[in-house]
């Protein structure tokens, strides 16, 4: 059936030149006429419908002759011999075996893959500890040294006060001696 739908379409494209050919020369004559005979279909006009041309597609049975031409033959069967048997199953045991190699080979290369990713990891994982750790201890040094700076810029203060305070006190004494 396949065979005879590809035929179909083959046929169906060589038809539109054909008729294009038959209505130039057989004009009055192209509805009276089989536009094409094949071997395993026939293609007849309809009348001539507003859309364009018709055409009645006829297929026949295909032959005994030519179903014998489309169809394939198997090879003959030979009579294998346990030696060939034999062979075959030491083939087919020995491609087993190559790509069981080949899978674990390829396993390996995986857990080495996987392996060496999980070492770059953790050495990854390391490294920003690492940095982490520094970044805080910069940061604990920073505030350290702000406090350090604060506690100097408030005992200077404070000595000043007192400074002045010893100041004011002296005047304070000094004015009432004066006055006394």
């Amino acid at each position: 059936m396949a065979k005879t739908a590809i035929a179909y379409k083959d046929k169906m494209k060589e038809l539109s030149v054909l008729s294009l050919i038959c209505s130039c020369f057989y004009p009055e004559a192209r509805n009276k006429i089989v536009v094409g005979e094949f071997e395993d279909m026939q293609v007849k006009p309809i009348n001539k419908r507003a859309s364009g041309q018709a055409f009645e597609v006829i297929l026949k049975t295909p032959s005994p002759m030519s179903d014998v031409a489309h169809s394939i033959t198997s090879p003959p069967k030979r009579e294998l011999s346990l030696d060939d048997i034999q062979k075959k199953l030491e083939a087919a045991e020995d491609r087993r075996r190559s790509q069981e190699a080949q899978l674990m080979r390829a396993l390996a290369e995986k857990r080495e893959h996987e392996r060496d990713v999980l070492i770059k990891a953790m050495e990854d994982n390391s490294n920003f500890s690492k940095m982490a750790e520094e970044k805080l201890n910069i940061k604990m040094e920073q505030i350290k040294e702000n406090r350090e700076a604060q506690l100097a810029a408030m005992i200077a203060r404070l000595q000043e006060k007192e400074r002045h305070a010893a100041v004011v006190r002296r005047n304070k004494e000094l004015r009432e001696d004066l006055t006394a």
